[in-house]
Order: C-alpha cells, then structure tokens, then sequence
C-alpha cells in the first residue's frame, strides 16, 4: 500500500537478512511481476525449532520483567530493561558461529565462571540501554512471533516451489557456513524450491567464521558477490549502476 500511495509501479530490488529475507522471499512471491530482482541474506522460508525456541525465551524473559506491566510500561514510565536486555542476548547469542560460542564457554569453564562473557565490541549491544531505547520491548514480542508464524511453503500446498511459479523476479540466495541460526541447508532448500518454480536463481555460499551476523561486518567475498549481482541485475534492467551503487 506504501509503495501504491508513492506511485511507485515496480521495485528494482527487495533485500534483507532474518527476516528481512523472509519479507524478501514473500514480496517476489506475492508481486512476482513488480519485483525484478531479489537478494535473500542468511534466511530460510519458515523458523527452525530452534529458532523459536530462542524467540521464546527473548519473549519470556520480556513478559517476566515486573516492570513489563502487562505491556502496558509506558502508561508507567518504566521499561522491562532486564527483561528485554535478556531477550537481546539470546538473539546475538544466536548470531555468533557455533564456534565463538564453545570459545566463549570453555573460557569460563578454565575461569571457574557460571557463565561467559561476551567480547567487549559485543557488550554494550547488551549491557547498556541504548538497545532498549531504541527498540521497544512490545515490538520485540510482535516481530518475533510474526517471524515464528512465517511459513511461505505452507501457503502454496505445502510446496515451496508453488510460491514462485510464474515469477519473472531474478534472485541470488546467500548463505553463511558457520550460521546456526540459518544454516546454508535451508538457504539452499530456497534456492532449490526458486529452480523448480522456474526462477533465474543463483546460490552464494560464503566460507565464514562470523555466524549468522556475518553480513554486518567486513566479508570481502560476500560483498563482491551481493555487488556483482546487482550489478548485473541493473544491467539487464537498463540501470546505470557499477559497484551496486548509482
């Protein structure tokens, strides 16, 4: 309705990571013929057990919190800080590699500590408010949940295929080998489900020891890939683009 109201008739491109992508996915699939091209970023078309199971525990600690006052806090001027501070640690927990988080507790482990640290760029992200301030505790149980109800094939007959057929949208799926969160078998069920549904498709996978936030920081291979698809896509749309920017 946004992009009606704007007069915008067609989208170059919709990307995004989590559930970005999954917005992604959706609008190439719901506007097959007013996208052209589609990025998805270390997602996957419904969650993972395991995935919910961390939303769950984000959404508990939340609710949990006195001063979550039935989510009603702000008709109080409070916020459940503990409460949402414990939700966002489960997410960046979930962000790290497998890897960064056995480290992490063998360290504390030698340390004779109940738990581990997290490193000191990743901290503040927790520890402080400014992470509170500026999402709302509300909004975390909502997005969550929506993230956790996402289940693309599940519209189509349960064929994922089904929910790209007929599509003229130009997608480049990206996967990350040490994301748990997402790992690079549901992006490539993705990328399997774009071919069956006769989908020009391409499939990145990125060697990476960051975890599933390795697109937020410095992975020469992912950025020349996702550039080079843009690129390209600009290309065949007629764009005057290069190095994925005007």
């Amino acid at each position: 309705m946004l992009v009606e109201a704007l007069g915008i008739q067609s989208l170059f491109l919709v990307i995004g990571p989590g559930m970005g992508g999954m917005q992604a996915l959706n609008w190439a699939s719901a506007y097959p013929r007013r996208v052209f091209a589609c990025a998805t970023i270390a997602a996957a078309p419904r969650q993972s057990a395991q995935n919910i199971a961390f939303a769950e525990l984000g959404r508990q600690a939340i609710m949990a919190d006195p001063d979550w006052r039935n989510g009603g806090y702000l008709q109080h001027g409070v916020r459940p800080t503990k409460g949402a501070n414990v939700a966002r640690t489960s997410t960046l927990i979930a962000g790290l590699s497998e890897q960064d988080v056995r480290a992490k507790f063998d360290s504390a482990r030698a340390k004779e500590r109940f738990s581990f640290a997290l490193d000191s760029a990743e901290a503040p992200r927790v520890q402080n408010g400014g992470y509170v301030d500026r999402f709302d505790a509300n909004s975390f149980l909502y997005l969550s949940r929506a993230m956790d109800g996402f289940d693309l094939g599940a519209d189509f007959g349960g064929r994922l295929a089904n929910a790209f057929q007929g599509g003229a949208t130009r997608h480049a799926v990206f996967a990350f080998t040490s994301d748990w969160r997402y790992p690079p078998e549901e992006s490539r069920a993705v990328a399997r489900a774009l071919i069956a549904g006769g989908a020009e498709t391409s499939y990145v996978e990125i060697q990476t020891e960051a975890g599933h936030d390795a697109y937020l920081g410095e992975e020469p291979a992912f950025e020349s890939a996702l550039t080079g698809f843009i690129d390209s896509a600009a290309t065949v749309r007629g764009l005057a683009l290069h190095g994925g920017a005007g």
